[in-house]
């Protein structure tokens, strides 16, 4: 698939550089009567860049998509598409973008290929049809009615119709909700040709393994502010390694030892008390090296055994589940 990227980006309002950012979003504030539903939100995506917003049910982020796709107008802060404000869609911009909405709005009755057809009717420099049913794996559904199709389907039909203008910036609002395994794969083949060709990004989803797949960089949103952000590998580099074992019958929880630059948890899984090291301090490429070898220097000494010993780094769900429950309140 070719795409033609154009690198533009914003410095100030009204103003835009070859190299710099294709969307920027500067402490945006959107407020619902007396509700703040995004409470001071920053983040830049540049061309070729998938960035991916994630959160809890109400966090913010169909908010911040529907103010970047220019439906509301900020209530303090900025938001600015190639350098203009996208409140109201301007023709600036109106061609240069388009989105996967959670709300589809398609047409029942129509085919899938007069669903692509009409939009078609509607862009000013549009692919052919039958391109972008090939894209998204639709062509042999061309003929069928639009309520005909799986939920999965429908997706797939909502990512052609925006595709049909050659988007250069793209809002993927839980794009693969509905498919199936194989066709979800096949959606992330296409956006990664996407970002190879130059669009910026914005992704939200409810599947990490997506984000992990896909992202560049992300963010975690929680009650409209961003708690975590940068690349899947700082994240989770900041959040720790784990080293647990299951603790030997003749230790008592009180005997663990303790790791200098590591949190101990215990708890019981399956009648079997587990113990977890999370190791955050020290060297990232040799902390878990030492906090193994402190343990087992330690179980030699005491002349036990580390049963069922497991090392593994953090995850992404590790880091959505601690932010949720309120233990990576940064803000």
């Amino acid at each position: 698939m070719t795409t033609t990227a154009h690198s533009a980006a914003t410095d100030a309002p009204g103003r835009t550089t070859a190299d710099g950012p294709a969307v920027v979003v500067d402490d945006l504030r959107q407020h619902y009567g007396d509700f703040e539903a995004v409470r001071g939100v920053s983040f830049e995506i540049r061309p070729g860049e998938l960035f991916a917003l994630l959160g809890t049910n109400g966090a913010g982020k169909t908010t911040t998509i529907e103010t970047l796709e220019g439906f509301h107008r900020p209530t303090s802060g900025t938001v600015r598409v190639f350098g203009e404000d996208p409140y109201g869609q301007p023709a600036a911009i109106r061609e240069r973008t388009n989105a996967v909405l959670q709300g589809s709005g398609l047409l029942e009755d129509l085919t899938v290929r007069e669903t692509v057809d009409l939009a078609r009717d509607l862009a000013a420099r549009p692919r052919g049809t039958e391109e972008v049913l090939d894209t998204v794996g639709l062509t042999d559904k061309r003929g069928i009615a639009v309520r005909q199709l799986s939920g999965g389907q429908k997706r797939r039909l909502d990512l052609a119709l925006a595709l049909v203008t050659t988007p250069e910036v793209l809002y993927l609002d839980e794009p693969t909700t509905g498919m199936d395994p194989e066709a979800r794969i096949d959606t992330w083949r296409i956006v990664s040709e996407l970002k190879r060709d130059g669009v910026a990004i914005l992704l939200t989803t409810h599947y990490l393994e997506e984000a992990e797949r896909l992202a560049d960089r992300l963010a975690i949103m929680h009650r409209g502010r961003v708690r975590v952000e940068g690349t899947l590998t700082s994240v989770l580099e900041g959040w720790g390694d784990r080293v647990a074992f299951a603790v030997p019958e003749d230790v008592r929880t009180a005997d663990l030892p303790g790791l200098e630059g590591a949190d101990l948890s215990v708890e019981t899984r399956d009648q079997t008390l587990w113990a977890t090291y999370t190791v955050r301090d020290g060297d990232v490429a040799e902390r878990a090296h030492r906090a193994v070898a402190a343990l087992l220097s330690w179980a030699g000494e005491r002349g036990t055994t580390l049963r069922h010993l497991q090392v593994r780094g953090a995850s992404l769900e590790d880091v959505f589940l601690s932010v949720a429950d309120g233990a990576a309140d940064l803000v």
